[in-house]
């Protein structure tokens, strides 16, 4: 007979073998016995954790006439039958190729048959979620009133593409991951069954390898087996998994900490040399990364997810690693793990990364020798940024009172010059971000009713061009002026005004989007919305005390109210002052309030 894989000859043919499934298999068992089965189930989770197989084992144990304890005996014609898959009244289907109405529709003609040898006729389909709407509708009914003879077993790795409706009438049980310690225990008892010699760091690079799927876990054995001619051991696994050695991980974390690129630069090129691939080692870093988080907080966590293995060199990275800046390696891991996707050079994207990692100053060791150096080096650049901020206060403060003065009575007032957003200390840069008046001014001089009015128009068609990210952080923002050369936009949050001033790529978007509309691109100027009213105050006052000329009401004006009411209103705008007329024809009637002195 041919060569069978692994996970073909060790599937599991009783409720016992399922391995990581306890509380699932119990509960099967128990039901098995009572004589409480559903007419429907659902088996939903992960590949590689049993559900097919739990799915068959169920259709043996119900019509096995030699059953005990919920448990099928494997040895009569019925299960013999059902474990070749030679038995007419147990009938597998893949969704994944048979996910038409026709194929449903003829599954619902055929339930209403009795079996012919078992006592119930039970339909297995699997990866169920790829049936169509109209397949789900066909199956439906049958699904809430089956005929008694006939048991269904649907199998999932997405159980949120199926339809509430199908769901409601089926019993569902949610298949976890299996965890590494039981994947380790089931591979060692197969490779003893087998009297194959293997190395138990081996088994652990496995065990870990195949993400809690037991299937995934006996196929990367069996590539082992064949890349060593039968012999289990570390460098085979290391080889075949493409993981790289924890000492070479702790070697370059190491170097990148210490600020030195030389060496760090180095352990890439032996590391790429000998033929691992460079995204599975960046993975690697993530992971590696993650175990220095959580042993800094419980080490237990992380002895228990290593099966024990924790080398001394892993210990003392975390002692003088600090967290802020495994934070940013992480974030940093990541970004390079997206872009290496898509080129043909991840050497080059490694290169760059661990020159940045190496060469982040954000944060130092948090070693004993450092920490005084480290403390006065923070004070220092502390102290200059303050000292620059304030400076660059005063200079504003003295340019708005300068253009803002106000005279009312013969009292010299200064207008108040728009809120800040006050600088924190924080790791990102959206602190920085401040409402630049330059920018905004320009824009206000030009602003036209017609230009705001066509931006308002298309602003969800733009908004709807963007990725969820992005659209979630524009859906707080509105554009409350415009001309044709910028765009004013007010953000509800202040903090969502910060990031949004910071995005560059979030602005080259919505130009792009413009362009696409509009066939033209304004430049978009970001304020939050409590300040708006505070500046178009001090514009308006600005106008006056400049003695510029106030425009003529046209199709130019900003005005938010309709055009059909302004011929309503122009008697009254007669009357009003300038600065009054004005400030209709930029903000609108309806937020504009009139008080006299």
């Amino acid at each position: 007979m041919s060569y069978q894989a692994l996970y073909r000859v060790w599937r599991p043919q009783r409720f016992d073998d399922v391995i990581g499934q306890d509380v699932i298999t119990t509960t099967l068992k128990n039901a098995i016995i009572t004589n409480q089965l559903s007419h429907a189930y659902l088996f939903a989770g992960p590949r590689g954790t049993g559900k097919t197989s739990a799915a068959k084992i169920l259709a043996k144990a119900i019509n096995c006439p030699n059953q005990k304890d919920g448990e099928p005996c494997n040895e009569c014609e019925i299960c013999e039958s059902i474990t070749s898959g030679t038995l007419n009244d147990v009938i597998e289907i893949d969704a994944a190729s048979n996910n038409g109405v026709e194929e449903i529709r003829d599954v619902r003609d055929k339930a209403k048959y009795a079996p012919t040898q078992a006592t119930y006729k039970v339909y297995i389909i699997d990866e169920v979620h790829m049936l169509s709407t109209g397949a789900f509708n066909a199956l439906l009914k049958t699904l809430e009133e089956p005929p008694a003879h006939v048991i269904f077993i649907l199998a999932t790795t997405e159980p949120q593409k199926i339809p509430a409706t199908i769901i409601s009438r089926v019993q569902r049980f949610d298949f976890k991951r299996i965890t590494a310690n039981d994947i380790l225990g089931r591979m060692e008892f197969i490779l003893n069954d087998k009297n194959i010699d293997y190395d138990d760091k081996a088994l652990k690079v496995i065990a870990k390898a195949a993400e809690g799927g037991m299937r995934d876990a006996l196929s990367i054995l069996d590539q082992v087996l064949s890349f060593g001619f039968d012999k289990v051991t570390y460098e085979n696994a290391l080889q075949v998994t493409g993981s790289v050695t924890k000492s070479l991980l702790s070697k370059y974390l190491t170097n990148v900490v210490n600020h030195d690129v030389k060496d760090a630069l180095s352990d890439v090129r032996k590391m790429l040399e000998s033929g691992k691939d460079a995204s599975r080692f960046v993975e690697d870093l993530i992971k590696y990364c993650q175990d220095i988080l959580l042993y800094q907080q419980s080490p237990e966590m992380v002895e228990e997810s290593e099966l024990g293995v924790i080398d001394e060199e892993f210990k003392q990275l975390t002692s003088i690693v600090d967290a802020q800046r495994v934070y940013r390696m992480i974030v940093d891991l990541n970004d390079i793990q997206n872009q290496m996707r898509y080129t043909m050079h991840p050497d080059v994207y490694l290169d760059v990364l661990t020159v940045k990692l190496s060469t982040d100053t954000k944060q130092t060791v948090s070693q004993p020798t450092a920490q005084s150096t480290s403390s006065q080096s923070i004070d220092n650049q502390l102290v200059e940024q303050l000292q620059n901020q304030v400076a660059s206060l005063q200079k504003q403060v003295e340019e708005l009172t300068k253009n803002g003065v106000a005279t009312n009575g013969g009292n010299t007032t200064a207008i108040e010059p728009a809120k800040r957003p006050v600088a924190k200390k924080s790791t990102g840069n959206s602190s920085n971000a401040r409402v630049n008046l330059t920018k905004i001014y320009p824009v206000l001089d030009n602003a036209t009713r017609q230009d705001l009015t066509n931006i308002q128009n298309i602003w969800d068609e733009l908004l709807s061009g963007l990725d969820v990210t992005k659209r979630a952080l524009m859906n707080v923002s509105k554009p409350v002026a415009a001309s044709h050369d910028g765009v004013v936009v007010s953000f509800e949050y202040p903090f969502l005004f910060q990031k949004a001033s910071t995005d560059e790529e979030l602005q080259d978007a919505l130009g792009n989007g413009l362009d696409r509309i509009l066939n033209y691109v304004p430049d978009f100027v970001f304020i939050p919305a409590e300040q708006w009213p505070e500046i178009r105050k001090g514009y308006i006052v600005a106008q006056k005390n400049s003695g510029k000329e106030v425009r003529s009401e046209s199709e130019n004006s900003s005005v938010e109210n309709s055009e059909q009411n302004d011929d309503n209103n122009n008697e009254k705008q007669d009357n009003e002052p300038k600065i009054v007329k004005q400030a209709t024809q930029l903000f609108g009637e309806d937020i504009i309030d009139v008080k006299d002195d």
